[in-house]
């Protein structure tokens, strides 16, 4: 019995694409098949609800393999990542005493965030005191004026410690032209190269240390769609790569020193599809430059140019762009379906914010949570065992094949406007950038997007206000001036604000819910209404129905309602409509819950408000608010 196995399938005929069409089209009855079933992305390639093998034949990379060029399965055989946290230095005692924590915790790399006037030997000695370096991951974060001599420290110290330079990973995020968006600094090419090969050359004697970074987290963060955030970090990285072999730095060295740091949002499958199409991609860049391989008898080399140079050293964090204050708790469902798409995805690192990052600084609960929801997946879920899990799906592949040719469209478009240097200096990163989040910020206010908690089924006597104890942006202390800034965004800001303005407000506006005629309309409208109002902080009365408009207008008039919605069926709001419009005119703001074919008579009559599915919820409340005097 051992030596038999079991086909389930054998039983069962093969069905073809063409029978499955034939199935789908007779159940929509008669209704257009691309219009109902087929989805457009943001990325403007439309997504089918199904696909069979044929849709993957021919595409290449699915002759990959893990660990090999170019890489799209990973570039490494296994699925192993580093579970990072990050810690802001403030004093070097306390954050040495941190990382040994949470070293001793579950985390295997560290992010530690450094101010340039605090460098120094010493201090360098006193951060890493004790922590055994070739056992975990280092990164380093600093001012970019100050960035080699860290890398100069750093190297000096592990000497003095007698460690296995061999054995030591870590990097230092010396990223010039992302700080020119960040905070509009203005740097020359020539300055960023000096720079950039000085950290290079400071580095040398940290072999497996990347010192030159591509924060495509920025890009993220501001609202860029998936294909934008990839294309112009191709662009990105490729200028840096040009940059540093144009100023005489070897091919192969100048590419093992670039490290990606991207963000990881909440659109699952085209997240993971992400990482795949990106370290493809990026493959393809370094080995245009065909870099030359400087050891003797490498196994991965082919006609003696170096692969593993193209091997795309990826490090991603959770986005903020979906993270609110509001029920901060479901952040932790939105980071932890982030961590699984980076993870199987095959990101090298990854850190997870803590739900409540947005608003204050982290505490140790939130930080612990953040560790384990990767431990979690690790030693629970067991995503590190298997390599590239999504290759062979008939969707992610698709998607990465997609995403794929949607980045290199963008990547070839900025260079061939001049490169990367030259789109941010002229601000069109940037401005494409602001256009992309201003629509995405739309599809929130209108809840295309849904954030929940937020502009759909709020917490209705939550208060976020007296929550927020931290401020977005940071300056690391040089002077800028010049190029346009590329600040994050979040998907929940207008919201909140909007929120927090009727929470400071004098009195709480109350929303009652008249709830009349048909039981199945009513029940769903005054649902339906109860949570727009909510997502504005009104205090929502609902009802179980009322037998007459006026013990309706009545019940409401007497919780001094400032708002009357009007919950029934359409057929029955021809009459009931502009019976309670009539007693409440002057005395509270009157809405009528739904979309009737009477609109057009009601509003002859005076009636101006209506909430329904296609409402911009946030443009409707903000009405409200000013027109009850709240700002």
């Amino acid at each position: 019995m051992a030596e038999k196995k079991l086909n389930l399938l054998a039983e069962f005929p093969s069905v073809s694409t063409q029978q499955w069409m034939d199935k789908v089209t007779a159940d929509l009855k008669g209704a257009d098949f691309n219009k109902k079933l087929v989805w457009k992305t943001n990325e403007s390639f439309n997504v089918k609800p199904f696909y069979r093998v044929e849709d993957i034949e021919n595409f290449k990379t699915k002759d990959s393999a893990p660990g090999a060029f170019p890489y799209i399965r990973g570039t490494k055989p296994g699925n192993e990542w580093l579970v990072r946290q990050e810690i802001e230095v403030v004093n070097a005692k306390e954050a040495n005493e941190k990382a040994l924590d949470i070293l001793c915790k579950g985390a295997t790399s560290i992010g530690f965030k450094l101010k340039k006037s605090d460098l120094s030997v010493d201090f360098i000695a006193t951060l890493l005191k004790n922590i055994v370096a070739e056992s975990c991951e280092l990164n380093f974060g600093i001012c970019i004026s100050a960035a080699a001599e860290l890398a100069k420290i750093l190297t000096a110290y592990f000497k003095s410690q007698n460690a296995d330079v061999t054995k030591l990973h870590g990097s230092i995020n010396f990223d010039p032209m992302n700080r020119m968006m960040q905070v509009g600094k203005e740097l020359t090419k020539e300055e960023i190269v000096l720079k950039a090969k000085a950290t290079v050359e400071a580095a040398i004697g940290l072999p497996f240390y990347r010192v030159i970074g591509v924060n495509a987290t920025t890009l993220s963060n501001a609202g860029a769609f998936i294909a934008q955030e990839l294309g112009y970090s191709l662009a990105w990285g490729n200028e840096y790569l040009s940059m540093l072999v144009e100023a005489g730095v070897d091919t192969s060295l100048a590419a093992k020193k670039i490290k990606f740091n991207y963000g990881v949002g909440g659109n699952y499958f085209m997240e993971i599809a992400k990482f795949r199409a990106a370290r493809m991609l990026w493959a393809m860049v370094v080995d245009a430059y065909q870099p030359v391989c400087k050891k003797d008898n490498c196994k991965n080399t082919e006609n003696g140019i170096c692969k593993c140079a193209a091997k795309m050293r990826v490090h991603a964090e959770t986005s903020t762009f979906n993270k609110t204050i509001l029920d901060a708790n479901v952040n932790m469902l939105r980071t932890q379906t982030e961590a699984m798409s980076a993870t199987l995805g095959g990101v090298n690192s990854l850190t997870v914010l803590g739900y409540d990052s947005v608003y204050k600084p982290t505490d140790e609960f939130s930080e612990r949570i953040a560790r384990n929801q990767q431990l979690l997946l690790k030693e629970e879920s067991h995503f590190d065992k298997v390599s590239d899990p999504a290759a062979g799906s008939y969707y992610i592949e698709t998607l990465t094949n997609e995403i794929a040719t949607q980045a290199w469209k963008l990547f070839l478009e900025v260079e061939e406007q001049g490169g990367f240097y030259a789109a941010i200096t002229s601000g069109s990163v940037q401005k494409a950038i602001k256009t992309t989040a201003a629509g995405r910020l739309k599809a929130v206010s209108s809840r295309r997007e849904i954030l929940l908690g937020t502009n759909q089924f709020p917490n209705f006597n939550e208060i976020g206000a007296e929550k927020v104890q931290v401020s977005s942006e940071v300056d690391c202390g040089c002077s800028h001036s010049g190029t346009e800034k590329l600040l994050p965004v979040r998907g929940a800001a207008e919201f909140e604000a909007l929120r927090f303005a009727t929470e400071n407000a004098a009195k709480r506006p109350k929303a009652f819910m008249l709830t009349i005629g048909n039981l199945a309309m009513r029940l769903a409208r005054a649902q339906f209404s109860c949570n727009f109002f909510a997502c504005a902080g009104y205090e929502v009365v609902d009802n179980l129905g009322f037998a007459t408009v006026e013990e309706g207008v009545s019940a409401a008039l007497e919780v001094v309602a400032d708002i009357i919605v009007i919950c029934s069926s359409d057929d029955e709001y021809v009459e009931l409509a502009p019976a309670a419009y009539l007693l409440t005119k002057g005395k509270a703001e009157f809405v009528v819950a739904g979309a009737p074919t009477c609109t057009d008579d009601l509003k002859a009559i005076g009636i101006e408000h209506f909430v329904n599915v296609k409402t911009n919820v946030l443009e409707a409340l903000q009405g409200f608010n000013v027109k009850l005097g709240i700002k």
